[in-house]
């Protein structure tokens, strides 16, 4: 447990907040991860207070759950596995601190978040590669180091895309910089040089980054990172492709990634669609395929206008029938929404209160395999399948895709709450059992995860040894036991 008073002697009382309300929203969250309430929630300012905060949890042996994001959450990965742990929040922590148009990047703080930076970048020209939709408090670093997928295939040609460099704090309380951040030289100097902290891999031959990510904050709390960014597009047109079901969708989608041709490309039941746009999903087709082109600095009417002709092209090869508006949505107006934050309610939120999701990794051929397991999940459990939200994006170019399904249903409701939450369980077994990889283990998909690979396993627990020692950070998540050693 930490002492209030050591914890003030590194960031004032003031910064140390012990409401009780305050704190019990962080023992749980919009999962069904069972946690316990912190002892303190503590404001962190910068990386000195970060690095002292963590090597006072050293030597007094409490636990610290880094926190950016603030609002509701959703994974259980920030309710504390321990009692008497301590909230690192860095919500305040919100300097954008350089922004590189020559080399489209921006390095920034943990507490910025998306409606913060692309704010920021768009004055120079620039945007930023989101995921679907963020909530309107997300963390852009959250949301790099969690590895979410952004709706831009195009642009992701690695699983670490678009996360550059990090500044960290490890849990033995060293500080460390990840990729071409490492030096020679200080920032400054190398900002000065010509570098802009855009390589994630190094220092030598590590990526350190690679182990960061994924983590849930257990072996360190970035205190900034750099991010890629792109190009604002001068034109840029959207269409939908609807069909009855995924399948009709799949080819033309793998062919036109093939092709480089779609900046943003997705597909979405019309449950998903709906709750976006705000409409009743019996007014939605069954499926949509959502893509744009675009046109950047340099003959862009020109450069959308072949991109079109090519795209006609292919969706005569696969006999589908691209259109500009689909059920009164504008294509356009769509890409808009997406690629902003959500307005309150959080979109997932406005049907039903609540929301729990199911996701992993897969490729766009088999979705149909994984669709047909929820369908007969869902009539197992009674629940009403227009309450099902389903989100297919493909990532690396079309290489891969992330499929998620969200549970939307009345929290208020315990029947229908206990059913989610068997459902949920039940259905995480058959997805994982079906073969889709659940690169980001959550809850209790930790266990299921980690029972079937124990050499992956043995392998985090020893860099766990190596970059945590005793064990301060996150106890209790991923392969990690909740001891804290001190």
């Amino acid at each position: 447990m930490g002492n209030k008073e050591n914890i003030a002697r590194i960031v004032g009382n003031d910064r140390i907040i012990t409401d009780k309300e305050a704190l019990e929203r962080y023992g749980s969250d919009s999962s069904f991860v069972l946690g316990e309430v912190p002892e303190f929630i503590v404001k962190l300012r910068n990386l000195e207070e970060v690095q002292k905060l963590v090597m006072l949890a050293n030597e007094d042996g409490f636990a610290l759950i880094p926190c950016s994001s603030q609002g509701r959450r959703f994974k259980g990965d920030t309710v504390p596995g321990v009692p008497g742990a301590v909230i690192a929040d860095l919500s305040e922590m919100k300097s954008i601190v350089r922004i590189d148009k020559r080399n489209k990047v921006a390095m920034i703080e943990p507490g910025v978040t998306f409606g913060d930076l692309q704010a920021a970048v768009e004055k120079e020209g620039l945007r930023v590669e989101m995921p679907l939709h963020p909530k309107k408090t997300k963390s852009v670093v959250a949301s790099l180091l969690d590895r979410e997928p952004t709706t831009g295939p195009k642009y992701n040609w690695d699983a670490t895309d678009p996360l550059g460099c990090l500044e960290l704090i490890f849990g033995n309380g060293e500080m460390f910089r990840t990729g071409n951040a490492a030096g020679p030289g200080t920032l400054e100097e190398q900002w000065a040089a010509g570098q802009a902290q855009k390589m994630p891999m190094g220092p030598a031959q590590t990526d350190i980054a690679r182990l960061i990510q994924g983590s849930q904050g257990a072996f360190a709390i970035a205190t900034w990172a750099t991010i890629k960014l792109e190009l604002m597009h001068k034109i840029r047109k959207g269409f939908f492709v609807a069909g009855q079901s995924p399948d009709e969708l799949i080819d033309f989608t793998y062919k036109i990634l093939w092709r480089k041709i779609p900046d943003l490309c997705l597909i979405l039941n019309g449950a998903d669609l709906a709750a976006i746009y705000g409409k009743d999903s019996t007014d939605m087709p069954p499926w949509v395929l959502i893509y744009s082109i675009s046109g950047l600095d340099h003959f862009p009417e020109e450069r959308v206008r072949y991109l079109e002709d090519d795209l006609g092209e292919i969706a005569r090869e696969f006999a589908v029938t691209p259109t500009q508006h689909i059920e009164g949505i504008s294509a356009i107006k769509l890409m808009d929404v997406i690629c902003r934050p959500s307005d309150e309610p959080f979109w997932k939120l406005r049907l039903k209160g609540g929301c729990v999701d199911l996701f992993f990794l897969t490729t766009l051929d088999r979705t149909s395999e994984f669709i047909e397991v929820m369908d007969i999940q869902i009539a197992e459990y009674g629940l009403p399948k227009e309450n099902l939200g389903i989100y297919i994006q493909p990532i690396r170019h079309g290489t891969g895709c992330h499929i998620e399904f969200s549970l939307m249903y009345d929290p208020e409701n315990s029947e229908e709450t206990e059913r989610v939450k068997a459902l949920l369980n039940s259905a995480s077994r058959a997805c994982i059992d079906k073969g889709g990889f659940f690169s980001r283990p959550y809850g209790a998909w930790a266990d299921m995860i980690y029972k079937k690979c124990p050499d992956t396993a043995n392998a985090l627990k020893k860099m766990k040894d190596i970059f945590d020692p005793n064990g301060i950070l996150n106890p209790g998540k991923l392969c990690f036991g909740k001891g804290v050693r001190a």
